[in-house]
């Protein structure tokens, strides 16, 4: 019974359980589902050129197997060429942070492992002793993995480069070493060399070019933040750049872009990196850290909020700015999830007794031409709220009105029905869109 009180309450913030799945399992699912989509993938292909010319971006594109070259010619210039990121350096950004914390190693193995593990599930398996200092994550059933190392010998003295020296057989001596069974079977699949740092790029924008995931912000890979930010970036992103292509972005929304995601992903960053000191490199920690926040409130609880980049799940309750909140409704008998009504449009929820608002949000969006769906919460034609929680998770009353961005994020609400007003709604819309507006005196503030 206290396992499964747990587990709802590790639940309720999200509508799924967390998995851990492997890049070399999770990219060719991306891959096959963005070319369903009409993406066209290259692969071994690079970047050798670009040009800005204001009204869009011309990239030269060499393929390294054949030397070929080819131009491609865009609106927009998505960089998310990693961490040695060649657009950003050709930009001129610059990285601020902790720099270089060691040349590390990813060590991608098979072995039988079911015996050591014993079936337990473990997610991260941390190895510190005299020989190295690292992780382990082991996928079931117990025969594959991978290490990464980022210290040889003494844990308060180690030795940072892994990269001299290393050959297949230093790699297998590294795996027995943290398996703690010297003469194992091992067979190295790859790997991979690669920096440990923690640096959040000056800017994460320049003109028509943007810069997300690793080439934005690097960190050490202690608490997974790493991917996980760099689907905050294209989730903040996407939705934004589809709107400036059809013509309903103001012109301030691009904007926006760096100006939630920096501060985030800095954040985040000296996250990643207090926690590397903490668990793997004690003796950083003379330089200084910040203090430690809880998981949830990096994956699932930062704000778009100027000086306030995260926040108390219990105090957030759908506040503007703040990533909608998980709430379970009842659509023709069965479950559905909040989170499942957004990613193409605006949503407004208007509960039973708001049908003034729910009248206003119709009204704006045929006033504005903005696509925005309107769904009211507790009534038996729409969405039955069957916990009768959802005002509660959203911070308004029976007569309120909550405005969602496409990427879950809420853009505005009314606690009330007090100032209905289908003006009130475009105005919220358009803001969230990057108009300039401001709110007639007495409306509820706009916030995006």
């Amino acid at each position: 019974m206290v396992l499964a009180d747990v587990e709802r309450r590790r639940a309720r913030p999200r509508p799924c359980r967390r998995l851990f799945a492997t890049q070399v399992a999770i990219e060719p699912v991306l891959a096959e589902r963005a070319r369903e989509l009409g993406a066209e993938t290259r692969f071994g292909t690079e970047v050798t050129s670009f040009t800005d010319h204001g009204d869009g971006v011309t990239a030269v594109l060499r393929d390294r197997a054949t030397g070929t070259t080819s131009t491609v010619r865009a609106r927009y210039l998505i960089a998310a060429d990693g961490a040695h990121s060649g657009i950003r350096e050709r930009l001129g950004i610059g990285l601020g942070g902790h720099g270089v914390l060691s040349k590390s190693v990813t060590i991608y193995f098979r072995a039988e492992m079911a015996a050591l593990v014993r079936e337990r599930s473990l997610g991260v398996i941390m190895v510190v002793n005299p020989t190295l200092q690292g992780f382990f994550r082991i996928e079931k059933p117990y025969r594959s993995g991978f290490l990464a190392v980022h210290g040889l010998g003494d844990p308060q003295h180690p030795d940072s480069d892994l990269w001299t020296g290393l050959t297949d057989e230093r790699c297998v001596e590294l795996v027995r070493a943290a398996l703690g069974v010297p003469d194992i079977d091992v067979e190295i699949d790859d790997v991979m060399k690669w920096e440990a740092t923690a640096q959040t790029a000056d800017r994460f924008s320049s003109g028509n070019v943007f810069l997300v995931g690793d080439s934005a912000h690097s960190m050490p890979p202690y608490g997974g933040y790493g991917g996980n930010t760099g689907i905050h970036d294209a989730h903040n992103l996407a939705w934004k750049l589809k709107a400036a292509l059809d013509g309903t972005a103001g012109a301030g929304l691009l904007d926006t872009y760096e100006a939630e995601r920096r501060p985030v992903a800095r954040f985040t960053v000296e996250q990643a990196y207090a926690r590397y000191v903490t668990r793997a490199a004690p003796f950083l920690a003379a330089g200084g850290m910040e203090p430690l926040v809880g998981d949830a409130d990096i994956d699932l609880r930062y704000r778009y909020v100027p000086g306030q980049v995260h926040g108390n799940p219990r105090e957030l309750a759908g506040s503007p700015g703040s990533r909608a909140p998980h709430h379970v409704l009842t659509r023709d008998g069965a479950p559905i999830s909040t989170h499942d009504l957004f990613g193409r449009r605006f949503v407004a929820f208007a509960p039973a007794g708001a049908d003034g608002w729910a009248a206003a949000a119709t009204a704006a969006a045929a006033t504005t031409g903005i696509a925005l769906d309107v769904h009211r919460v507790g009534r038996a034609d729409s969405f039955t709220d069957t916990t009768g929680g959802f005002c509660a998770a959203y911070g308004i009353g029976p007569a309120g009105l909550v405005l969602v961005r496409p990427d879950g994020v809420v853009a505005w609400r009314a606690s009330d029905d007090t100032q209905v007003a289908a003006e009130t709604v475009a105005t919220a819309l358009t803001s969230a869109l990057g108009h300039a507006a401001r709110p007639r005196p007495g409306e509820p503030a706009v916030h995006s």
